[in-house]
Formats: structure tokens, sequence, C-alpha cells
């Protein structure tokens, strides 16, 4: 009896302690993650510029209230008619009196008045480094005639870029419900407006000096982006980062796109809707300050370039038809190097090869692009590669011609032909015999 018992309290802790084994298996499934930084805000994006690549997404193409960072269009139309010849950077403007209807008194601005002559390079200073919203309609009707006509001019770019969740109603970022755009969206903007050198080097400017005008002392300026400078907030400092536009506004909150290079990689950051936390040791965090350094810190610290194909790798053998060669190995053109987390390498990836047909009939170049192969992790694809033969491979000419006979004799038409003259003979045949 004893016995009896030992042996069922015994086979119920082995089936115990098997659940137990297989739930640590469920759990504990292998795979090699890079820990999420959840950053703090209503909408965040980490991107390598250089390939597209998104390392990180929070709610980018959730439609936000963007601020100033509406100035980057704005600045980005300028630049392209200045590359178009419209204007230079160093072509002077007189600020119109209309040019300050409905700006809010209380908003960003460099005290620029009416009347007052800058350049353009000078009124995109205060555009990008003190956010000033009148340049932005002084440069819209200089460039456009109207406010509005240079607003319709932002929304037709944006939809050239590829913006899917963005609609302007103003040149300055001033709130209004209508006046929207993603962080995707920013990102293609962005990305344009780096492709101009001066976009970025205005927006690099700490305490650019505005000379004397024909209404003004010289003004120095202090940038908003406290990334790059401490005048106006201690503690963010980050010395990788470049530009690009600070916004905020009670409906937007905290806004901030930057970019920041740092060896290989070249990332660009959008921080949406983040909020100004009070310290419990006296003072305030500005979240999209340290939001955006934090999510930096974590792109750099998990990715890098990394080479998961080479040239010299035989993939995969294709068979070849009308050939004394059975088959041809097929491989890269050329090495593959892609962004990817540093917990991976190019062992983890799975290779998946699919060949666009089951052979391939002689004679066959070297570079003939046969196949194709995906390495991808967990369903992340990191690289579709084309697959080329390594060698050429000449057709036998013996196996051309019996193909191109045997090819002859199954046409319908030449079956078709056989069977009349077969028949014919049948029928001569049997009228001689009687």
């Amino acid at each position: 009896m004893r016995t009896r018992r030992f042996l069922s309290v015994f086979f119920v802790l082995v089936l115990v302690l098997q659940l137990l084994a297989v739930s640590a298996l469920a759990d504990d499934s292998g795979l090699k993650e890079v820990e999420d930084p959840d950053i703090q805000a209503r909408a965040a994006l980490l991107v390598d510029v250089n390939t597209d690549t998104v390392l990180y997404d929070k709610n980018m193409e959730e439609e936000m209230y963007p601020a100033s960072l509406t100035k980057i269009m704005t600045a980005l139309l300028v630049l392209e008619a200045v590359d178009r010849g419209e204007l230079s950077m160093d072509t002077e403007i007189t600020a119109p009196e209309s040019a300050f209807d409905g700006l809010d008194s209380a908003g960003s601005t460099a005290n620029i008045k009416a009347g007052e002559i800058l350049t353009v390079e000078e009124l995109l200073t205060c555009m990008l480094v003190v956010s000033a919203n009148e340049t932005c309609n002084i440069l819209a009707e200089t460039l456009c005639g109207s406010v509005d006509a240079f607003v319709d001019r932002m929304n037709q770019r944006a939809q050239e870029l590829g913006c899917q969740n963005t609609h302007f109603v103003n040149a300055t970022g001033l709130h209004d419900p209508q006046h929207y755009t993603s962080a995707w969206d920013l990102y293609l903007i962005t990305k344009e407006a780096l492709t101009h050198e001066d976009f970025l080097t205005i927006c690099d400017m700490r305490q650019p000096v505005i000379p004397a005008t024909n209404l003004s002392a010289e003004r120095t300026l202090h940038t908003t982006n406290s990334l790059l400078d401490g005048w106006r907030a201690l503690g963010y400092r980050y010395k990788y980062a470049h530009g690009v536009k600070t916004g905020s506004t009670s409906d937007a909150g905290h806004c901030l796109v930057s970019t920041a290079e740092k060896g290989e990689l070249h990332l660009v950051s959008v921080v949406l809707g983040a909020e100004k936390v009070s310290l419990p040791t006296g003072g305030s965090d500005i979240k999209s300050f340290s939001e955006t350094r934090r999510l930096f810190e974590w792109g750099f610290d998990n990715f890098s370039y990394q080479t998961i194909l080479t040239a010299e790798e035989m993939l995969a053998s294709m068979p070849v038809t009308l050939s004394e060669i059975e088959s041809v190995a097929l491989h890269s053109v050329e090495d593959i190097v892609v962004l990817m987390p540093d917990i991976l390498s190019a062992e983890d990836l799975t290779r998946t090869i699919r060949f666009r047909s089951k052979s391939v009939e002689a004679p066959v170049s070297a570079g003939d692009q046969l196949a194709e192969v995906e390495l991808s992790y967990n369903g992340t694809v990191y690289a579709t590669v084309p697959l080329a033969a390594l060698a050429d491979v000449e057709a036998s000419r013996s196996l051309v011609l019996k193909a191109q006979i045997r090819a002859f004799f199954d046409r319908t038409i030449v079956k078709v032909i056989c069977v009349i003259v077969l028949a014919l003979i049948v029928f001569l045949v049997g009228w001689k015999l009687t």
C-alpha cells in the first residue's frame, strides 16, 4: 500500500516537473531581441538616414501637432528656391507689414520690424535657430506672393516627398486643429532638407550673430536646441548631435527633430508630444531633449553595419539543361552589408532561396540572375539579394540539336501533319493491296 502511494506521488512530481520544463521552454524561446528603450513621448522615431532603416518606432504614422517643426518644410522650400535661382542667400528682403498679421505676440520671435531689411540667410538663421515666426511669413510672401499660396506649395511638396499623414495650414507651426503631420513624414521632410548643406550648417549654429540692420542693432541669437548648447537649459548637451529643430505648444507638447553621427551611423530622431516634468530634487526635465539623447545612445549602443553575405559564398546550384555540365553555382555578385542589432550575426539569419525556375537552359553567362536569397530573423527581413551564375556554361551542340528536333515534333501542327501523312500511307498501302 505504501509502495503504491509512493509511486503515485513520484509520478505526480515527474508530471509537474515536465510541465514546468515545458513552460520554461515556452517562455525562453531563444530569440535575441534588443531591449525596448520605451521612449516617453506620444510618438518617436529613430532612423538610419543612409539606409532608411527604422531602428525604433512609436506611433510613427499617427497624426500629431508639429508646432515649430513645421519650419523644417518652410526652410526646405526656401532653400529649393535658392537652388532654382529664384533667390540667393544674400538676397535682401524688406519685411512687409502683412507678414506680422495673425502672429501670436507671445510666440517665438527675433524682434524683426516691418520695413527692416535682412538677407535670406539671416532670415533662415532667425527661423531655424530661435524659431522666429515672422521670418516664415516674410519668406513665404517673398516667394509666393502670399502666405496662403506658400502653404499650398508646402502641402504639394509634402505629397511629392511621400507624406501621407500631413496637412499644413500655416508656415510657422502655430496651433491649428487642421495643422498636423507624423513622425515618419517629418523624417521624410528632414531627410530632404539635409540634402542642402546650408540647412544643417544653420541648424547647428549655437550663438550666431545677425549684423545690424536699418532698424536694429546687432543681434546675438541663442539656439533653442539644448542638445547643442546649454545657454537656455543645462544638462542636455550631446556631443554627437547636429541640429535640427525644436518646437512646443500646449497642444503639441515638446517636440524635437535631431540628427547625430557616430562612426558609420547617421541617425535621425523624431520625438513628438513629450512632457516637461518637475523633478523631486527641483528643476525640471524637458523630455524632448532627454529622450532624444537616450534614443540616440540606445541606437549607437545596439546597432552597427555588418557583412551578412560575401560574394565568395556559393549559396546554391541550379540544374542546367542542354549542356554537358549538369549545374551552375550561384552567388551574390557583391558583399552585402546591412544595419542590424549587435546581438545578431550573419549566422543567426535564416536564408530562404527562391529559384526563378526549376532549371536553366544553356548557354548561361556568368552574372545571369537565376534566383534570390532572403536573409531574415524572426520575421524581420534584413536583405533580399539576387543570386547570379558564377561562371559561363556552354551549350552542347548535339543536345541542342536533339532538343530542337524534339521540340519540332512536339508542336501540335507537326503532330497533326504526321498523323495525316501516316493515315495517307496506310490508305495507299491498303489501296495497293486490294
